[in-house]
């Protein structure tokens, strides 16, 4: 088995679940090689394509989400999209990659690689196994255009979704969202403090805006400032956004209290460390969440999709949310507060979340590998 993970960079968490997958293939020393399938694509082409998808979430959220349900409405598994057509346009480079590599097993958790090798699968020869990988807890629009051996899904509740948006039943794998071993083994709360600089007998508040810094970050930290007070600490990490980080400093350089963080790879020990987490509804940070067990406050999320993860999440306990910022503010202060709410809330994530995924992906695919080779 020679296994090719494809994601691509519009928003880090596809890359976050394609590298928690590569922890499992490398650990058992199965050759696997992780890939931009956008790096298959020219170099014009790639770069418009992440610039849209930032430009669209970031600063045209409107413009997201009708087109957003536009897909939902137009999607269909017997018309392909202009989104399929536009991932065929790299599939024959991807091929000769393939090909020349001796990869036989594809992991996709994105949709372009998907809409990318369900072409390449139709034009050439080729024996291998593909797997898709879901990263919402949705079924996102052009998915079911897709053709893979196997879907791997968030969770059993969301079976019938994914049938209703025409994907077989019987490919649907409901074992989780992957996340990496780091989020279900973490140090004690009072070891990561202390690895950090953060004081022991404060409270914390973490507050997550995704890698590329989204949400109405600068309103929600003033409210949080002003109903907090000298026993809380407020960690705000701005991701890549350096206007955002660079605001924050200039209006909270003087209150101690105050920390902006830059891009770290030490978020599983960050969110161990905190009493709450307030952060955007992505699918990856909420799984790396209820796998960690920290208290979850989802805040604005980018309609579509986000909208759909906050819905599972709060419809089980999982999490706290509200439409109005105020009210997700006196929510997650609340819960702050409330050590049996917070307790309540890690008993609904350890029900209904799935920290293991990863190594359950990994076994699961070894072992169909093993059953057809032995045919």
């Amino acid at each position: 088995m020679k296994v090719l993970i494809l994601s691509t960079g519009t928003g880090e968490g596809h890359n976050s679940a394609a590298r928690a997958m590569k922890e499992q293939f490398d650990k058992n020393q199965i050759p696997c090689v992780m890939e931009d399938a956008l790096n298959f694509a020219s170099d014009r082409a790639a770069r418009y394509g992440r610039k849209v998808y930032i430009w669209s979430t970031v600063k045209a959220k409107r413009v997201f989400a009708g087109a957003y349900r536009a897909g939902r409405v137009i999607s269909s598994s017997r018309h392909k999209s202009p989104v399929y057509y536009a991932n065929a346009l790299y599939a024959e480079k991807l091929f000769h990659y393939i090909e020349e590599n001796g990869f036989d097993t594809f992991l996709m958790p994105h949709l372009f690689p998907a809409e990318a090798v369900t072409y390449m699968m139709k034009k050439y020869p080729l024996k291998a196994s593909s797997y898709f990988i879901a990263t919402d807890y949705t079924c996102i629009p052009f998915t079911e255009e897709t053709e893979m051996d196997r879907f791997f899904i968030p969770h059993e509740d969301l079976i019938p979704e994914f049938v209703k948006r025409g994907i077989p039943k019987e490919k649907l794998v409901p074992l989780g969202i992957p996340v990496s071993d780091r989020f279900r083994e973490l140090p004690a709360r009072e070891q990561c403090r202390k690895r950090l600089g953060i004081e022991q007998d404060k409270k914390c508040i973490l507050v997550m805006t995704g890698s590329m810094g989204y949400g109405h970050v600068e309103s929600m930290a003033d409210k949080l400032v002003q109903q907090t007070g000298e026993g809380t600490d407020l960690y705000i990490m701005g991701g890549t956004n350096e206007k955002l980080k660079r605001n924050l400093r200039e209006k909270y350089g003087a209150v101690d209290r105050v920390k902006v963080l830059d891009f770290t790879n030490e978020a599983h020990i960050y969110m161990a460390a905190a009493n709450v987490l307030f952060t955007k509804p992505g699918g990856l940070t909420s799984t790396e969440a209820a796998a960690a067990g920290v208290p979850l406050v989802h805040t604005h999320p980018i309609p579509g999709c986000e909208e759909r993860n906050v819905a599972f999440f709060t419809e089980r306990g999982m999490s706290v949310s509200h439409k109005r910022e105020d009210e997700v503010v006196r929510r997650g202060l609340e819960l702050l507060e409330d050590a049996e709410l917070q307790t309540q809330m890690r008993e609904c994530q350890k029900r209904y979340g799935k920290p293991d995924a990863a190594g359950d992906i990994y076994e699961y695919i070894v072992s169909r590998g093993r059953d057809k080779n032995s045919l």
